[in-house]
Formats: C-alpha cells, sequence, structure tokens
C-alpha cells in the first residue's frame, strides 16, 4: 500500500463500503462508478500569465507626451477646419481665433512628439521617404503638411493683429494673398491630422486599441469636434459662435452613438480596460462632461459665461477621452489576459462556425 502526501485531504469512504484489489478499482473508474471521492479538484484555477512574467505582447513605448499630442492633433485639425468655415463665412473675430488656436495646438503637439522621440531629428528621419502603409509615415507628412498651412494663416492673424509690425518688407503681399488658400489647406488636412492617430493606435498589436479599431476613428473625429467647438466658445463672443455651436451639437451626438457602439461591439474582456481602473474613471468623467456641455450649449449657447463654461467642458471631455482611450490600452498590453481570452473566444467561434480547415485553426 502507498501513501501521499494528499491523503489527508482525500474524503473518507462512505461506511460499509471496503476497498477490493486494484483491478475491481481499475474496473470501477472505467466504467464511471466511483463513489465520488476522486472527483475532488486537486490542482488550482488557472493563471493567464507568461514565460518570466513577461506581457505576451510588447507594450507601446510612448508616455504621457504621445497622449498630450493625440489630444492636441484633434484640437488642431477641428479648429483649423472651423476657422475655414469662418473665413467662407466672414466671421472674422472666430476665423483669427480658431487660426491661432490651429497653429497654438499643432505647435504643442509637435514639441510633445519629439520630446517623445528624444531627439528632434528623429522626425526629420521619418521625412525622407513616405510609406503609405505606415500609419506613422503618413502622419508626419500630414502633420508637416498640416502645420505649413495653419503657419502661414496664422502668421497672417498676428501680421494684422500688431498693426502690419512684423519685419516682413515685400513679403506680407504675398502673406496677404496666400493666407485664404493655406487655411483652407490646412482645414483639407485637418480631419486627416485628427483621425490619423486612432489608426495609428489601432495598427497596434495592443489588444483594446486593435479591438477598437473599426469605431476608434469615430470616436478621435467626434472628440475632435468637441475640442475645437469648445475651445472657440472659450475664446469667441456668442454673437460669431453659430458653426461652433453646431459643430459641438454634432460632436456630442458622434461621441455618444460612436462610444457606446464601440463598448458593445468590443470583446467584452478587451473593453474592460476602457471600464476599469483610473482609465475607466477618465472616461466615466469625460461622458459626463460631454452631457453636460451638450445641454449648456443647446440652452445657454447664446450668452458669455454659459457658452464658455460648456466650452470648458466640451474641451475636458476631448482631452479625457483620448488620456483615457491611451491608457486603457497600455494597461491592456501589461496583461496577458487581455490577448489571450480573446483569441481563444475567437477561435471557438470559427470552430462553431465550422472553419477547421485554415492556418489558424484545426479539426482536433
Amino acid at each position: 500500500m502507498t501513501t501521499s502526501e494528499f491523503d489527508s485531504v482525500r474524503p473518507p469512504d462512505p461506511p460499509g463500503r471496503r476497498r477490493r484489489d486494484g483491478r475491481r478499482r481499475r474496473r470501477a473508474r472505467m466504467d464511471g462508478s466511483t463513489d465520488g471521492s476522486r472527483e475532488m479538484a486537486m490542482v488550482p484555477e488557472p493563471e493567464f500569465t507568461s514565460y518570466y512574467g513577461r506581457p505576451v505582447v510588447k507594450p507601446a513605448p510612448w508616455g504621457s507626451d504621445i497622449a498630450a499630442y493625440l489630444f492636441l492633433g484633434g484640437v488642431a485639425g477641428g479648429s483649423a477646419v472651423l476657422g475655414a468655415g469662418a473665413q467662407l463665412s466672414g466671421r472674422d473675430t472666430l476665423r483669427r481665433n480658431c487660426r491661432l488656436s490651429a497653429l497654438t495646438a499643432v505647435s504643442l503637439g509637435a514639441v510633445a512628439l519629439v520630446r517623445d522621440l528624444g531627439r528632434p531629428e528623429r522626425f526629420l528621419n521619418m521625412l525622407r521617404v513616405i510609406k503609405l502603409t505606415s500609419p506613422m509615415s503618413v502622419g508626419s507628412w500630414i502633420l508637416s503638411a498640416f502645420s505649413a498651412g495653419a503657419g502661414v494663416a496664422a502668421v497672417a492673424e498676428v501680421d494684422r493683429m500688431t498693426g502690419q509690425r512684423l519685419p516682413l518688407g515685400p513679403l506680407r503681399r504675398v502673406l496677404h494673398a496666400v493666407e485664404g488658400p493655406a487655411g483652407l489647406e490646412a482645414a483639407a488636412f485637418g480631419p486627416l491630422l485628427s483621425v490619423y492617430t486612432a489608426v495609428l493606435l489601432a495598427d497596434t498589436a495592443t489588444p483594446t486599441w486593435n479591438d477598437a479599431r473599426d469605431e476608434l476613428p469615430f470616436v478621435f473625429v467626434s472628440s475632435a469636434s468637441l475640442a475645437a467647438s469648445g475651445l472657440a466658445m472659450i475664446t469667441t463672443p456668442p454673437a460669431e459662435t453659430g458653426p461652433a455651436r453646431k459643430l459641438a451639437v454634432a460632436g456630442v451626438v458622434g461621441d455618444v452613438v460612436a462610444t457606446q457602439v464601440m463598448h458593445r461591439r468590443m470583446d467584452p474582456v478587451a473593453a474592460e480596460p476602457l471600464h476599469e481602473g483610473r482609465p475607466g474613471t477618465l472616461l466615466r468623467v469625460s461622458e459626463a462632461l460631454v452631457v453636460a456641455g451638450g445641454i449648456g450649449v443647446v440652452l445657454g449657447g447664446r450668452r458669455r459665461g454659459v457658452a464658455a463654461a460648456a466650452g470648458v467642458a466640451l474641451l475636458a471631455a476631448s482631452a479625457l477621452t483620448r488620456f483615457g482611450v491611451f491608457e486603457a490600452g497600455i494597461r491592456s498590453a501589461k496583461d496577458p489576459r487581455y490577448t489571450i481570452e480573446p483569441q481563444k473566444r475567437r477561435l471557438a467561434a470559427r470552430r462553431a462556425a465550422g472553419v477547421t480547415d485554415d492556418s489558424i485553426t484545426t479539426s482536433g
């Protein structure tokens, strides 16, 4: 008779039943007529882990500077579009403020991007070639083209504000001749600047970002609309912010719908980082600010104080959305569970659909 260290935790045999020889015990186990004493789970529940505790996918090597760049790019792109609308409709104050906002935001965003890269020449190196299959390469060219148009339009506004005291000389005529086309050129690249960062995030192997790839661009476009319209309502009198208020309402509706659709269509496990921890808190506060800002725009957008307060709420909501999505993705890449469970669920779904003979599934 052999003993085991687990004998002390084995349930006792039922009274009145004697153990027979090994042959009978084996036959009982084979036909399933056991007494249940061996059904106790002796192996603990498995935990999702990986070799040496390393993540399954490598987290993106980005810090808070990139999160700030995501937000500032949306502000710049949306402001350029709104400024072009003001330019075409003759709203001079709104045009000026949007042009200055676009240049300020894109400049701060470029600083944040270069800080994350570590050396300025790394950004210049990305402009040596253009690779259409790389969101980062295409995004570098979008940022450069946008900055050129936004810079020309904003310098023209500064020259006008200072009474043409900038030392431009004969270039002044050229500047004011091209400021209109430059503003429209920046507006053409504005939506691309606002949305390419969503494509950049979704193109990675980061579980939460990749699983939201279909809806994330719509979330970022709506977020940019909120930021640009909110900033315009803060800096511009209500008499000229009619287009900004309309853009704000459209942004609120788009943000609410796109966010709900994204959460509903994502894998439940991959979506967890969007609901839990610090990212979940940021996104919940963002949703509340979106609703509050939208109500303020609709009910009191023509009053200066209410419009400014609603603008602050929308601007903050846009920032919290970008930071929340960014932090949720970083968190999902560090936990193997967010990679393994969705993969297993997708594999089971393919097998249930009868797909068993490709390179992903097997009949076994």
